[in-house]
């Protein structure tokens, strides 16, 4: 059984309901419309009226089978506003919170979590990842014990499955934030039936190369250690090291993780984001991500260059996380 299909059985039987801010692009509709079709999920999506039901027209989607509300004239934005003054603890006055529910989906999307209205979002195919995280730092805001929230993928290929972080978030993370990453990812494969083997990556393997890169990834690996004892992980480890059996006999024999690794940890922003682009289009692997960690309710953001089955299985990995 692939992972989709155990994912689909799981979130069926609970059948939770996800909130799409952006009802009006055509790949969100047409995933919407399948997940309300093949009674999956509840699906809310969010829109102008006008795009929402020209969206539904083209891809064939029973606008009957979903939950629409237009943000301008939806009658529970009143109630909503109040939350989100309290939520921001005067930071916005209650004009201000009813101007930016009726003007911004993805604040209304975020605010519709919040109320457990929904149990999760899936944003991001026509809004920049800022558009969608903001709001979710905002308001969902999260989970005791972590400071940042990483960008995840999980990347797929024939029977394999593996784990890409940060790819998405944290520009120049410090040791304390890949600790904190390593820890969350390790929760978010074993979410999806992955035992985690965690590489803490660099271009360096167990001091191979010394600076301050390399040893902020080995404080990294010490620190997540400390907060997981637990935990299959080593560090600081090259990509070749950590992936090919060989070179991890060759480079670093004695550790637990060379060779085998299955998650792995970037030590930058700029280093997860291109190595998972690489894995993608020249690797051939499926990625699905990016699925934001460490929140305390799941808001997850699509590329702008998604597909309608992109769309379609971020919703489903979103639902997974809300049971």
């Amino acid at each position: 059984m692939d992972l989709f299909t155990q994912i689909k059985d799981k979130v069926k039987a609970k059948k939770p309901t996800i909130v799409f801010p952006e009802g009006f692009d055509v790949r969100v509709m047409g995933a919407a419309g399948r997940l309300a079709k093949e009674d999956i999920m509840n699906v809310i999506v969010l829109g102008n009226t006008d795009e929402v039901k020209k969206a539904a027209e083209e891809t064939g989607t029973d606008l009957s089978s979903l939950t629409h509300y237009d943000p301008a004239t939806y009658e529970e934005t009143d109630a909503l506003a109040d939350a989100f003054v309290e939520r921001r603890k005067g930071k916005i006055d209650k004009e201000g919170a009813l101007k930016l529910l009726q003007e911004n989906v993805n604040y209304l999307g975020t605010m519709l979590v919040y109320t457990d209205q929904a149990d999760g979002l899936v944003s991001g195919a026509a809004h920049a990842t800022s558009d969608t995280v903001r709001p979710a730092l905002q308001i969902i805001k999260m989970q005791p014990g972590y400071g940042k929230t990483s960008g995840v993928f999980i990347m797929l290929k024939d029977d394999e499955q593996l784990v890409m972080s940060d790819c998405a978030i944290t520009i120049a993370p410090d040791a304390n934030d890949l600790a904190e990453n390593a820890v969350l990812s390790a929760k978010t494969a074993k979410a999806f039936g992955i035992d985690p083997v965690i590489a803490m990556l660099s271009f360096s393997t167990k001091g191979s190369a010394e600076s301050e890169e390399t040893l902020k990834v080995a404080e990294a690996t010490r620190l997540a250690k400390e907060k997981d004892p637990e935990l299959v992980i080593d560090g600081e480890l090259q990509f070749d090291a950590a992936y090919v059996e060989s070179v991890g006999k060759s480079k670093a024999k004695d550790s637990p993780v060379a060779g085998r690794a299955n998650t792995f940890v970037f030590p930058s922003l700029e280093a997860g984001n291109i190595g998972y682009k690489i894995a993608q289009r020249l690797g051939g692997y499926e990625a699905i991500g990016p699925i934001l960690q460490g929140l305390n309710k799941p808001v997850n953001d699509l590329s702008r260059g998604c597909s309608e089955e992109d769309v379609y299985k971020l919703a489903l990995i979103t639902a997974v996380q809300s049971l």
